[in-house]
């Protein structure tokens, strides 16, 4: 009797559950939405609107990486110390100084209706997840709403925020002083030490492919597992593949039956620093602009934190001035950082982005202007190349440093507005057929048709060129046929030129002062031809020792990395290059038990769990990898991080998504992730292009109807079992 009573009053709870008008909008919709999961785990979300594409999307980025889709949202909106403890508050407070909940909150409701409504089928769409799947349990947010998509508006991995030092906004809200010039120069270390960040895009005019069509190569390098491949479809005009971020609505870097575009980090400088003349008069604060003072704008901002199993609370000040908030001190003075922050503009060019069918529709959405972080490479059906450097570059005084930062007070120093796309570096079908840009200079894009240098202003682009960008281009140079096969053979091709630069200097310093201890190994470079490869002692030997010069050689004043490289090839003292080098063969034989090491055993890809910063255990299984860092000039770049307690390398970041793209009559793709589709260690996705990942092997992408039918494995409606 007790357990009928029982049940029925579950049956009761759960009829009342079922009432919920929340629950029963979450139900129509799912009814309009189609998953189709192909023989590698890509979703194919079908969908009445868009936003009902938009709510399946996000339902199926739940079922592949529910803990990244929290976790970018738990960092964006700054929560962070509520998972990790004190040490994320100022993570935490830098996502408030710029935009509060209430101030999200505000531009949701200013968005327009369209924008909003993707936005509430952005939070419906992970909601019902989480009530579909009770057995999932989020760390911070048990419920998404819809002006959370305002904190993550653009796509790029932290975009420009992350750039705004976490340890000056510590330095400065806790003591009010600048961070010590010795823990900047630290700083400045680690930065130059880290594995580079960017992206390779590469476009070709149909005169130099097989097909007569343009090819597009998408080949972002991003942390691995960061986005997710999609196909998102609505009746309303939406057709878009590629990787999207875990928890957007739209896809950041991909293409649909007629445009393909891949962004690039760019190095415009599109952030700047202002000093503050601060005044204090009857106990409140303002700053001296021009002849006037002004009220420093001051709220107070409460951030939750972790401490053992309770949590606590800390609450801080925020400062404002007009050129945005104060984040730091500079000699002694407050200082506010300045930067795009619009999210509803960056949220609409993200998504509208998507949905263009030619180069005139594509033009006109980069007016928007909110595409801060990146540049974009570009192709189309129309057989359209393109290459647009930076979107939001404001007008700036130029007889001022803005590289350092600047007085506050005068208004001259103020930004002039924005350039217009046609003001800023632009190449748009050059005569050498090909454009190129991975993080480099765009004044060698493409080739003599390149922007010249001396038609900008200084701000407009830094000049400096890369290794990556110097081995594109002679790999591009006077040749044609490309089709999507040879664009995936050039795109990992293994000539390592930062090699060629480094390594005949310390064979001379070696011929010029022989050591028969390090005769053997010298040997091996002597006779190496700077390609990376499993098999290949060489690549080792030059990993190891380009890895020491980073950290122990000298570094003149005003060299950039790529010059720097070149420098330890000639010019540094003899003595240097062998000591370093000697060190190289010592920890090898140390570490592995002997120099004559092939890369394939000390190169590693391994993926043990859903965790989202990986434990690696040189005991467990791997898998060589014969690519290597971008810093080299891998265009195919497998960067690593170096705090493993490991001896063997293991891949963090670089090649992740990567497509080829051929637009014609109708659009063909092929497509690789690092490890697989999806988070979950039980998962057949988890790691099933882990090994077509080292193979080079790329799948085909099933983007027309038929063929996504032909590959499916399991169709169904989101609350159904897939």
């Amino acid at each position: 009797m007790r357990t009928l009573l029982l049940g029925t009053l579950v049956l009761l709870l759960s009829c009342g559950q079922e009432q919920s008008p929340e629950i029963k909008k979450w139900k129509t919709q799912a009814e309009n939405v189609t998953i189709i999961r192909d023989d590698f785990g890509v979703p194919h979300i079908y969908g009445k609107t868009d936003a009902d594409a938009v709510f399946g999307l996000l339902y199926a980025q739940c079922e592949d990486d529910f803990n990244r889709v929290e976790q970018n949202y738990i960092w964006a909106t700054g929560r962070l110390a509520e998972v990790e403890g004190e040490i994320g508050l100022y993570s935490d407070l830098r996502a408030r100084l710029f935009m509060t909940k209430e101030e999200a909150i505000q531009n949701y409701e200013q968005s327009p209706e369209w924008l909003k409504e993707l936005c509430n089928a952005f939070a419906d769409g992970i909601n019902y997840y989480l009530h579909t799947h009770p057995e999932v349990k989020p760390r911070v947010i048990s419920h998404f709403e819809p002006w959370m998509p305002m904190y993550f508006s653009e796509g790029s991995i932290g975009g420009d925020i992350e750039r705004i030092s976490i340890k000056k906004i510590k330095a400065f809200y806790e003591s009010g002083m600048e961070l010590p010039k010795m823990e900047q120069l630290e700083i400045q270390e680690k930065e130059e030490m880290a594995e580079p960040q960017g992206s390779n895009g590469i476009a070709i005019s149909g005169d130099l492919t097989e097909s007569g069509n343009a090819l597009l190569l998408i080949n972002p390098h991003t942390s691995f597992y960061f986005r997710g491949e999609v196909h998102v479809v609505s009746e309303e005009g939406l057709n878009a593949y590629g990787a999207v971020t875990w928890g957007q609505f739209f896809v950041y870097q991909g293409f649909n039956e007629k445009t393909g575009w891949m962004h690039t980090s760019t190095y415009t400088d599109v952030m700047d620093e202002f000093k503050e003349t601060i005044v204090q008069n009857d106990g409140n604060l303002f700053y001296q602009y021009g002849e006037e003072l002004r009220p420093v704008a001051k709220t107070d901002v409460v951030l939750k934190y972790k401490e053992g199993n309770r949590m606590r609370e800390k609450t801080f000040p925020m400062y404002r001035t007009h050129h945005g908030p104060i984040t730091h001190a500079v000699d002694g003075q407050w200082t506010a950082s300045a930067m795009m922050w619009e999210p509803v503009k960056a949220l609409e060019q993200s998504y509208i982005r998507t949905k263009q069918n030619g180069y005139d529709g594509f033009r006109k959405m980069m007016d928007i202007r909110t595409n801060s972080s990146n540049n974009t490479v570009y192709a189309d059906a129309e057989g359209n190349i393109a290459y647009f450097h930076g979107n939001f570059i404001p007008k700036r005084d130029t007889i001022y440093d803005f590289t350092k930062p600047v007085d506050g007070s005068n208004p001259k120093t103020d930004w002039k507005g924005l350039h217009t796309v046609d003001e800023n570096i632009l190449v748009l079908n050059p005569d050498n057929g090909w454009i190129q840009n991975c993080n480099s200079t765009p004044y060698t894009a493409a080739l003599e048709n390149s922007p010249q240098r001396s038609d900008y202003p200084k701000y407009m682009s830094r000049d400096q060129e890369n290794f990556r960008g110097v081995h594109a281009i002679d790999l591009l140079t006077d040749r044609s046929g490309f089709t999507l096969d040879n664009l995936i053979e050039l795109a990992h091709d293994p000539h390592l030129p930062a090699f060629e630069a480094l390594i005949p200097g310390l064979i001379k310093a070696y011929d010029t002062n022989p050591n028969p201890a390090l005769k053997e190994p010298i040997e091996v470079l002597r006779n190496w031809d700077f390609r990376t490869s499993e098999t290949s002692v060489g690549m080792t030997l030059s990993h190891y020792y380009g890895t020491l010069c980073y950290q122990k050689a000298k570094r003149p004043k005003g060299l950039y990395a790529m010059q720097l490289v070149q420098y330890w090839g000639s010019e540094s003292p003899d003595e240097e290059k062998l000591k370093l080098f000697q060190e190289t063969v010592e920890r090898l034989n140390s570490d592995f038990g002997t120099w004559n090491t092939p890369w394939g055993e000390v190169n590693r890809y391994q993926r043990l769990n859903e965790d989202i910063r990986q434990a690696f255990d040189d005991a467990k299984a791997s898998i060589p990898i014969g690519f290597a860092s971008g810093r080299w000039g891998a265009l195919a770049a497998y960067g690593a991080r170096y705090d493993n307690n490991t001896k063997k390398i293991y891949g963090t970041r670089g090649n992740s998504f990567v497509a080829v793209v051929e637009f014609g009559d109708k659009v063909k793709a092929k497509t690789m992730l690092a490890g697989g589709q999806s988070g979950d260690p039980d998962s057949p996705h988890f790691d099933d292009q882990a090994q077509r990942y080292a193979d080079m092997d790329f799948k085909d992408a099933a983007y027309y109807k038929e063929d996504v039918l032909q590959r499916a494995v399991s169709t169904y409606k989101p609350g159904e079992k897939p």
